[in-house]
């Protein structure tokens, strides 16, 4: 009797399709880890960045960085805090979002970086997927507001109590922007990545990133994720409202988010 000399038709269709099915299982599991993955590595930048940001304070009788005195009053520290990260500007993009957006737009959003806009050092347009918490900012006696926002809420210095609780750099879709009140940019956004302009500023951090959350910076120096919804129970600014009407204490309902928002958890 002759011997086989290999798989028949039927049983090579029926390898290829357990290897297919396996493949099927195996797939998300696997975006989701290299997911994951992303999202810790985002972590260890940002712990770079609070050891940037501790000596720039340090170096400074411990203040932040003047707002508006070295270029963009948005965009203080990427020309205050160049020296420490010049020759690494890796650290200024979220491994999950390193790429521009195909339409051009200088704005970034959930999976791509913004560009800065002219002026500045040089004029180099640097890409980022980072930015600050505009209300951390010093300023001199003279400024009463920045763009219409009373520096008397701005914090100044790390040193302060409840650090954990304020932001100091996340990822975001622009340069940085410092979240008011509803009415005046404290609204969600109607829709992942929405652009609303400069000044609709709790959008500019609201993106999913990270399946449902952005990393944050704190005033302590430390980082850890934030679920979207919970971005609204920071403590902004001196004089934030935590319990504002986008929080279960003001009695915000699940039906109030926009539509993309309404899976995620409640705060």
């Amino acid at each position: 009797m002759r011997k086989r000399q290999g798989f028949t038709l039927v049983e090579l269709l029926v390898v290829i399709a357990i290897i297919a099915l396996l493949m099927a299982i195996l797939m998300p599991a696997l975006s989701r880890v290299k997911k994951q993955a992303k999202s810790a590595a985002c972590k260890v930048t940002l712990h770079q960045w609070s050891l940037i940001w501790g000596l720039y304070c340090e170096d400074n009788d411990n203040k932040f960085c003047e707002a508006g005195t070295l270029g963009w009053k948005r965009g203080t520290w990427i020309i205050a805090l160049r020296s420490q990260w010049e020759t690494r500007t890796d650290i200024l993009r979220c491994p999950m979002a390193v790429k521009r957006r195909l339409d051009g737009k200088a704005w970034g959003g959930p999976l791509n970086t913004y560009v800065m806009g002219s002026g500045g050092f040089l004029d180099l347009r640097e890409e980022c997927s980072y930015g600050a918490n505009c209300w951390i900012y010093d300023f001199p006696a003279s400024l009463a507001d920045i763009q219409k926002r009373p520096t008397a809420w701005n914090w100044r210095t790390p040193d302060v109590s409840g650090g954990n609780k304020i932001p100091v750099f996340a990822d975001t879709m622009w340069r940085g922007g410092g979240p008011y009140e509803v009415g005046t940019g404290g609204d969600p956004p109607a829709y992942d990545g929405e652009w609303a302009g400069y000044n609709k500023e709790m959008k500019h951090f609201c993106i999913n990133r990270h399946e449902g959350r952005v990393n944050h910076l704190f005033l302590d120096w430390s980082v850890r994720s934030v679920d979207l919804k919970e971005l609204w129970t920071l403590k902004w600014h001196r004089r934030y409202n935590t319990a504002g009407p986008w929080t279960r204490g003001g009695s915000v309902m699940p039906r109030d988010w926009p539509q993309w928002m309404r899976n995620f958890k409640d705060y």
